[in-house]
């Protein structure tokens, strides 16, 4: 290697604290610009609560909390907290902790899993909702212990505890292995039973009805995403098989193609699509990933390069009917409201999921701006999440109502949202500079 004389340059006559002070100054801003975040865990945290049952620390999530004040409200019939939401906030907690840990997050954590543990029920499920004296609510429709979304979300944040447990050496996985163990088992089973069941039709389409409730595949992407990180700790055999089979069935419930609408939407049950929940390209990218099989991912990347765009130009909408005519799809019963952060989210990951396995800049491009809803860029015209207290509302009524409330769901699902935007340089920034330009005062 070949020096430079010091005479001739004159850097190296600089004292070193010199040096120091210019060589932070010339890199600060991009310093400051890589730790600035909109994410804000306030509201996330007022939710929570750490509670004590039978001598056994638990934490739950207050399901909804109105505007103006934002006090707890219980959600009627049902209870105070849910399996859902707390699933929903120990995947966000875990993530968060990962980038920013912290003792009172990884407490949250430990708190959250001892409560989805409580909600086994005998039969391997889980039971939903919880009343105020923190008794289970084990009678009402959402709540019974059954194969259901809430079983769904209790598998998958089990799962990622499991995993997260055993990379920081921390005793709670053993109290997770076995009832996760026994709720996988049981939803196999289950599944099986519809194994021998082929296809069915639904306005003119040929659905396939062996994915959960047979015509689910909104649901079957949850449970696929649980599975996927399930397989990831245990490498069981059974489990790969059944995140196959219910990946195969979300591929035929693709429909469309390139040159109208509804470009390659994936149906969410039967012949209907729902923006909430939909989940399916996400799935499939998680699968692509796990298994190194890209079979699974040109059918997200099409949804991805074709739907999401039609959405954005449309102004999104909330749910939709297909008829296929004679190969001619016609959208019917399309009802643009209401929007909800819950229907956000899962294009976001999708689209950040695809930039991870293609490198494609434009899917990280679609994924900021469809994350910009939050901030604004949507039909309303409205900031639907604050990152100065962490609230966001409940959702889009029309374009000229709000629903001003602030429940789990909506708060967790934007959480999500940009935490998994601010790991994506190009998506972090498409936002940033909506939020700079619209939202900051």
């Amino acid at each position: 290697m070949k020096f430079k004389s010091m005479k001739k340059n004159k850097f190296y006559l600089l004292n070193p604290v010199t040096i120091f002070i210019i060589i932070f100054i010339a890199i600060a801003p991009n310093i400051i610009s890589q730790n600035k975040t909109l994410l804000n865990t306030a509201h996330l945290d007022h939710l929570y609560e750490k509670i004590n049952v039978n001598g056994k620390s638990m934490g739950i999530i207050h399901i909804y909390s109105d505007f103006p004040n934002y006090n707890f409200v219980e959600a009627k019939g049902e209870g105070i907290a849910c399996v859902d939401d707390a699933a929903r906030a120990m995947i966000f907690y875990i993530r968060y902790y990962e980038i920013y840990p912290d003792k009172a997050v990884f407490d949250k954590i430990e708190n959250l899993s001892n409560f989805l543990l409580y909600m086994q029920a005998k039969n391997g499920f889980f039971y939903n909702f919880i009343w105020k004296d923190y008794t289970i609510d084990s009678t009402y429709k959402t709540s019974v212990a059954e194969p259901n979304w809430w079983t769904w979300r209790a598998i998958w944040a089990l799962s990622e505890a499991q995993k997260f447990f055993l990379e920081h050496n921390s005793i709670t996985t053993h109290k997770i292995v076995t009832p996760l163990k026994r709720a996988v088992s049981v939803t196999l089973k289950w599944l099986a039973l519809n194994r021998k069941m082929k296809y069915k039709n639904f306005g003119g389409f040929e659905i396939p009805a062996w994915l959960p409730q047979k015509y689910a595949a909104d649901q079957a992407a949850i449970l696929v995403k649980g599975l996927a990180v399930y397989y990831e700790i245990t490498k069981d055999k059974r489990v790969k098989n059944e995140i196959k089979n219910l990946s195969d069935g979300i591929v035929k419930m693709q429909v469309g193609n390139s040159k109208q609408p509804p470009y390659y939407v994936f149906l969410s049950w039967r012949n209907s699509w729902h923006q909430w929940g939909n989940s399916q390209a996400d799935a499939l990218i998680d699968v692509s990933y796990l298994f190194h099989d890209r079979s699974y991912l040109k059918y997200a990347d099409r949804e991805v390069k074709y739907f999401y765009p039609y959405l954005l130009n449309n102004g999104f909408f909330n749910d939709f009917v297909l008829v296929n005519d004679n190969n001619n799809i016609v959208i019917k019963k399309l009802h643009k409201y209401s929007q909800i952060a819950y229907g956000i989210r899962p294009m976001v990951w999708a689209s950040i999921g695809l930039y991870k396995m293609t490198k494609d800049t434009s899917a990280a491009i679609i994924a900021g701006k469809i994350a910009s809803w939050l901030l604004g860029n949507n039909i309303a015209g409205t900031q639907m999440y604050s990152p100065k207290n962490g609230i966001t509302f409940d959702g889009i009524i029309s374009k000229n109502e709000i629903n001003k409330n602030s429940g789990a769901e909506s708060t967790i699902e934007a959480l999500l949202t940009i935490i998994d935007v601010e790991q994506n340089p190009i998506a972090k920034k498409i936002l940033w500079n909506y939020y700079n330009k619209h939202s900051a005062k």
